[in-house]
């Protein structure tokens, strides 16, 4: 049973930890030194692309192959984009130490879009992975 949910499983614990990252604090005397302009934009980036990836393979296993492609993508996409922001408005509102940012936003949609993007491509080069099952 846990074979064939593989992706489901995947999707939901990465989401759990996005969820948990996105609204936990952390104390500042733990977090490194490292000064990269714009390192959070770039996790966010990865945050959501990963969630775009995971969704899709997700969806896929789910209805095993029998959604159309490009429908599954944009669901996937669509899902990770209302997804970032309403984290962003959680953080807004009910979280003392973490603010919503628009340009978080825009970085998970940005992340969501690319990788919906990049499965599309795995997924329609013709030696790519098979889309049915």
């Amino acid at each position: 049973m846990l074979k064939t949910r593989k992706y489901a499983i995947a999707f939901f614990v990465w989401m759990a930890f996005v969820t948990w990252a996105s609204l936990s604090t952390f104390p500042e005397d733990d977090t490194p030194d490292i000064d990269i302009p714009h390192f959070d934009k770039a996790v966010h980036f990865c945050f959501y692309f990963g969630a775009a990836v995971l969704g899709t393979l997700f969806i896929r296993e789910t209805t095993h192959g029998k959604s159309p492609r490009i429908k599954t993508l944009i669901v996937a996409a669509v899902g990770a984009i209302f997804f970032g922001i309403l984290i962003e408005v959680l953080q807004y509102s009910f979280t003392l130490n973490r603010q919503g940012d628009p340009l978080d936003a825009l970085a998970n949609s940005f992340g969501a879009i690319i990788g919906a993007l990049a499965m599309n491509w795995l997924f329609s080069r013709p030696k790519g992975l098979k889309w049915k099952n």
